[in-house]
């Protein structure tokens, strides 16, 4: 890390938003990207000012490896997603949660003593399910909206000690995990209605650059024409 930039961890940044994300905050921060795909990460290491870590953030033990080897957090970007299309199971129930809630806050429990020492900022990615249902998609549902319980508890409490938590909720996005889950529900998959992946990084960017004085809480990004249910 250099002594003149922040430092910014990415999870989930080796596809979609994650991706877009981590090579929009290298222009100005140390960024450590973490994410599964060697292919991906290899990709992600060539661009100046990125680190790319293999890390599979539902395993404990590789957390809490990740959060003892940084010594400085300025911001933490939750965008790691998984399948959103499960519908139910014990299995697919664990799997869904671990993802989308269990990983986040730890990840960000295991860091709040660097991002206090920081007055850092925690960005995760909601959705547009953590406030209405999203028909065929009730695992992926209950998710994001415990998700975004979580978030809005955690920054009434970290609050008053500098820590900033902001929910970042895009609509559809054209990521692989929705070419997935229309695949899989054979619905037609149309690109140019669905936000691009780059529009939420720039809305994470907005956040991460909010001035001192200043704590966005919610940042709903939809599509310029909203898609009917």
């Amino acid at each position: 890390m250099s002594e003149t930039r922040k430092l910014a961890v990415v999870a989930g940044a080796t596809s979609g938003m994650g991706w877009e994300v981590a090579r929009d905050l290298a222009a100005d921060h140390d960024v450590v990207a973490l994410g599964r795909s060697a292919a991906a990460l290899a990709e992600l290491d060539a661009v100046p000012g990125i680190s790319a870590v293999s890390c599979d953030i539902t395993s404990a033990a590789e957390r809490e490896a990740l959060a003892g080897r940084l010594e400085r957090v300025d911001v933490l970007v939750h965008a790691a997603s998984g399948n959103t299309g499960a519908t139910g199971g014990v299995d697919e129930w664990e799997a869904m949660l671990g993802m989308f809630v269990i990983a986040p806050a730890e990840m960000t429990r295991l860091m709040l003593p660097q991002l206090r020492a920081s007055r850092g900022t925690v960005v995760f990615i909601g959705s547009g399910a953590s406030t209405k249902p999203t028909p065929g998609m009730p695992l992926y549902t209950a998710a994001k909206h415990a998700l975004r319980g979580y978030a809005d508890t955690l920054r009434i409490a970290e609050a008053p000690l500098g820590v900033r938590v902001a929910t970042v909720a895009p609509g559809p996005t054209d990521t692989p995990g929705l070419r997935r889950s229309r695949s899989a529900a054979a619905s037609p998959y149309e690109p140019d209605r669905y936000i691009r992946p780059s529009s939420v990084a720039r809305a994470v960017r907005f956040v991460v650059d909010t001035p001192e004085d200043v704590h966005l809480t919610d940042v709903a990004v939809r599509p310029r024409v909203e898609l009917s249910r």
